[in-house]
């Protein structure tokens, strides 16, 4: 080793303590290979130190302190400038090559560490969405519900409010749905043919009941629309756009920023409305005891994107029942001039 070799046998002389009850006295001290040895000036041995256990008792400061441990009661004085810098020189050679078992323990804590936390972002979120839509009562879901429709107000007027089409349209998700109705709401403009909020409530652009004789293609929209709905949970849908921060403070508080309700509400109202599998549809027009053809036809006159509705219709060549009264369906297409 070149800084051992360079130091080796160099002499020099101190003052050495034993104890700290003990007078100093001048020693000879011998650097050697890897030890550090302090003679009487007749050279009978006093002491005998482990360079790598030397520890410096005053940095940067002459004369130098040193002591052969961290609790050694043994001190040597040293004004010998060489002596002092090959001490050091062949201490920190000495302190490199041997283990370092707790550098060793902090990589591996460390890297344990950053797993834990990279497992954490990806796995805690995820985690914590879906214990907090469990937890949500139903409740909540309609307090955030009636919140996001009136941000949607804003954006496209008041929802058409006609007593007698109100009444006309609850009875016709009665209808449709059973105890469980959702909330049916006519919204004047600004919004896809239908849509879909928490709190159980489904949106519907006024053309559905303006614009078409019968309300079996209203009810046909309001269907495929409750199909979206249950595909994935709006209240998942507001939280997963909302954010970490928003999730956490959900779930600890019950509350939510009414921006993000804003931001919820344009959302719902400029995203127009996803696929619906046929074959999905025609099994909900089937327990509803609905023709599939009117829905099919009014969204393609033609017939020809929609031939799978038509040709699977499950009152095909059957007597069609009325969904509702012709007095109810006339107050409903009256809703929004109230």
């Amino acid at each position: 080793m070149t800084a051992l070799s360079n130091y080796q046998r160099l002499e020099a002389t101190g003052l050495w303590r034993e104890t700290k009850g003990h007078q100093r006295r001048e020693v000879l001290v011998s650097l050697g290979d890897a030890t550090l040895m302090i003679f009487t000036p007749d050279e009978t041995a006093l002491s005998h130190w482990s360079l790598p256990a030397v520890e410096r008792l005053n940095p940067g400061k002459f004369p130098a302190l040193f002591g052969p441990g961290p609790d050694a009661d043994e001190m040597l004085e040293l004004a010998e400038a060489q002596m002092v810098d090959a001490i050091e020189t062949v201490r920190g050679v000495l302190a490199r090559d041997r283990p370092h078992p707790g550098r060793l323990r902090l990589f591996l804590g460390a890297g344990l560490t950053a797993a834990i936390v990279f497992a954490a972002v990806l796995w805690l979120p995820d985690v914590l969405l879906r214990q907090t839509l469990v937890l949500l009562p139903d409740s909540k879901r309609a307090q955030i519900g009636r919140t996001i429709l009136a941000e949607a107000a804003e954006l496209t007027g008041q929802p058409c409010n006609a007593a007698s089409g109100v009444q006309s349209l609850a009875q016709l998700s009665r209808t449709l749905f059973g105890a469980k109705a959702p909330r049916l709401v006519v919204l004047p403009g600004a919004v896809p043919v239908s849509a879909h909020m928490p709190g159980n409530i489904i949106l519907i652009h006024r053309s559905l009941v303006e614009n078409f004789e019968t309300p079996e293609v209203l009810a046909g929209y309001v269907l495929a629309e409750d199909l979206r709905r249950q595909a994935r949970d709006p209240m998942e849908r507001l939280l997963e756009a909302s954010g970490f921060w928003v999730i956490l403070r959900m779930i600890t508080t019950g509350e939510i920023d009414r921006q993000h309700l804003h931001q919820e509400a344009h959302r719902t109202l400029t995203q127009p409305p996803g696929p619906v599998a046929d074959n999905a549809l025609v099994v909900r027009f089937a327990a509803a005891g609905l023709s599939s053809e009117p829905y099919a036809y009014a969204r393609d006159s033609s017939g020809e994107t929609t031939l799978g509705l038509i040709e699977a219709d499950p009152l095909r060549g059957q007597v069609r029942p009325p969904i509702m009264p012709d007095n109810q369906w006339v107050s409903l297409q009256q809703i929004c001039s109230g």
